[in-house]
C-alpha cells in the first residue's frame, strides 16, 4: 500500500495496512494534515529524497528493512526530520536504542487515538520550532534577541549566550516541557525563571524544587499534598507542589538525582495530568508546565539505565544547554566587574573595578565552579580590599587555583619529557653535581652527560 498526498508533512510506515488506514483516519479527523502512508519500509528513503516530510511515524518490526535500520538511515541523511517509533512492547531497552539513534518519541501498540494526536501535534510543533531556531544558530548576535530586558539579570557578552537567549525566546511561548542542562553554577534556575516570565504563564506561580532532597515518603507529601487526618501529624490539609504551581511552572532542579521509583510516580502525573492527595480518593487535575534541569549528561543517564527513558521523552520536548564559563571567555570580566560592584558598593570607599593584573589572571583560569565560583571568589576578595579597585593580592588563593589548573590540564607528556623532568629534579637535588646524580640514577657519568645534551637540561656544574 502507498498513498502519497501532495505536500504531505507526515509519513506513516507500517506493514499492517489496516493500522495504516486507521492512523490516517485518526489524524484527518483531528484536523491534522493528511499523512502519506506506505507499507514497504524499503520505500522510505527514496520517498524522503523526493518529498519534504517533517515527521516520520515508523513501526519497528517490519519485514525486509527493520524500523531501527530505517531510523538510523533517516537520522544520518535527514537529521532534521522528527521520528516517532511505534512498538508492540513497552520495553526500556527498545526505547533507549531508539533514543540513541535519534528518535523523538515512541508510541506503544495498540495506539490510542488521543495519544497519537497529542504526539503528532507536539512533534510538528517541535519541527517548526527547531526550524526557527536553526535560522539564527549560525548568527549568534545579541542584536537578534527580541526581549533583552528579560535577560537583564544575566550578564552576558559572549555570542554563545546569544544563542541561548534566542532559544529561550523561541520555546518560552509554547507549553513544551524543557530540559535545561549545564554544569553546576552556570545559572540554570535563573534561565528557567526567564522562560517562565516570557511565557503565557508569567502571572501564575513559579515553583522551584531540588529533586535531590526527596525520598519516597517526603516526595509524595511534598508533591501531592495530603488531606486533614491522612496520617498522625496531618492536622490540616496541605497542598503539594503540583497544586501550588497549578497554571504556572514547576522547575525540577537536578532531575537526574531523583530515585528510580519516584521517577515512575512523576511520570504518571505528567502523563495523566492528575494526581491524588495522600488520604484522598478524589483525583485532582493539574495544568503545569515542567522545566527540568540537570548538571549531568541526561542521555547517558538514560543509556545506563539510571534515568527512565519514558520520563526522558516526556521532559525533553526541547533542550537548552548553557555553556560553562570557560567556554564563554568574553563573559568573565563583565561578570567579575558586576560582582565587584554588587559586593563592593557597601564598602568605604566602594570597590568599583578590577585591576589589569587580576583581569589577566581571571581570564587564564578555567572556573570549574563556573559563575558561582567567580561570584564567591569576588565576594570574599572585596572584604579584604582597601582600594576602589580590586587587586590580585585580595584574591589570595587565585595563584594556587591557577597552578592547580595547569597541573590538571597538562597534556600527557612524552617519555623524553618525563625523563627530562626527572633528570632536572635529581640535578637540582644534587646542586648540579652530575657525579652524584649518576649515583642516584644508577648510571655512569658518561650517560648523564649524554642525557643532559640530548634532552637539553641546561648547564649544570660538573
Amino acid at each position: 500500500m502507498e498513498i502519497l498526498p501532495e505536500d504531505a508533512p507526515i509519513l506513516v510506515v507500517d506493514d499492517d495496512e489496516g493500522l495504516l488506514l486507521s492512523m490516517r483516519t485518526i489524524l484527518l479527523s483531528a484536523g491534522l494534515p493528511e499523512p502519506a502512508v506506505v507499507s514497504d519500509s524499503r520505500r522510505v528513503m527514496p520517498l524522503l529524497r523526493k518529498h519534504r516530510f517533517q515527521l516520520l511515524l515508523l513501526d519497528l518490526v517490519m519485514p525486509k528493512f527493520s524500523g531501527m535500520s530505517v531510523l538510523e538511515a533517516v537520522k544520518k541523511e535527514y537529521p532534521e526530520i522528527v521520528c516517532i517509533i511505534v512498538t508492540a512492547t513497552d520495553e526500556v531497552a527498545t526505547a533507549i536504542q531508539a533514543i540513541k539513534l535519534g528518535a523523538y518519541d515512541y508510541l506503544v501498540k495498540p495506539v490510542s487515538a488521543d495519544d497519537l494526536i497529542i504526539v503528532v501535534r507536539r512533534a510538528l510543533e517541535r519541527y517548526e520550532l527547531r526550524k526557527s531556531v536553526t535560522r539564527f544558530e549560525t548568527k549568534q548576535s545579541f542584536a537578534a534577541v527580541e526581549h533583552p530586558e528579560a535577560f537583564r539579570e544575566m550578564v552576558a557578552e559572549d555570542e554563545s549566550m546569544a544563542l541561548v537567549f534566542r532559544q529561550v525566546e523561541a520555546v518560552a511561548p509554547t507549553d513544551y516541557s524543557v530540559i535545561v542542562s549545564g554544569e553546576s553554577g552556570t545559572g540554570k534556575e535563573m534561565l528557567a525563571r526567564i522562560l517562565h516570565q516570557l511565557s503565557r504563564r508569567r502571572d501564575k506561580p513559579f515553583v522551584a524544587v531540588n529533586m535531590a532532597a526527596f525520598n519516597k515518603s517526603l516526595f509524595e507529601d511534598a508533591f501531592f499534598g495530603h488531606t486533614k487526618g491522612a496520617y498522625t501529624h496531618a492536622v490540616e490539609e496541605r497542598k503539594g507542589f503540583f497544586e501550588v504551581a497549578d497554571g504556572g511552572t514547576l522547575f525540577l532542579d537536578e532531575i537526574t538525582e531523583l530515585d528510580a521509583g519516584l521517577q515512575a510516580k512523576l511520570l504518571r502525573v505528567l502523563q495523566e495530568k492528575e494526581f491524588y492527595r495522600i488520604g484522598s480518593a478524589t483525583s485532582r487535575k493539574i495544568d503545569v508546565r515542567i522545566i527540568a534541569a540537570t548538571n549531568r549528561d541526561i542521555l547517558n543517564e538514560v543509556k545506563t539505565g539510571r534515568f527512565r527513558a519514558d520520563l526522558f521523552y516526556r521532559l525533553s520536548m526541547y533542550t537548552i544547554k548553557i555553556p560553562p564559563l570557560r567556554e564563554r571567555r568574553k563573559d568573565i570580566l563583565p561578570l567579575a566587574r558586576h560582582f565587584v560592584r554588587m559586593y563592593g558598593s557597601n564598602k568605604t570607599p566602594p570597590v568599583t573595578d578590577i585591576s589589569e593584573e587580576l583581569g589577566r589572571n581571571l581570564l587564564n583560569y578555567s572556573f570549574p565552579g563556573n559563575i558561582r565560583e567567580l561570584e564567591n571568589m569576588i565576594a570574599g576578595a572585596v572584604l579584604l580590599e582597601n582600594d576602589t579597585v580590586l587587586h590580585q593580592a585580595s584574591v589570595h588563593d587565585l595563584p594556587q587555583r591557577l597552578s592547580k589548573m595547569v597541573v590538571e590540564d597538562e597534556d600527557w607528556p612524552t617519555l623524553d619529557e618525563l625523563e627530562k623532568r626527572y633528570l632536572i629534579r635529581v640535578l637540582q637535588k644534587t646542586g648540579g653535581n652530575r657525579k652524584k646524580a649518576a649515583e642516584i640514577l644508577g648510571v655512569n657519568l658518561t650517560t648523564i652527560y649524554r642525557k643532559i645534551e640530548k634532552l637539553g637540561c641546561g648547564t649544570m656544574r660538573g
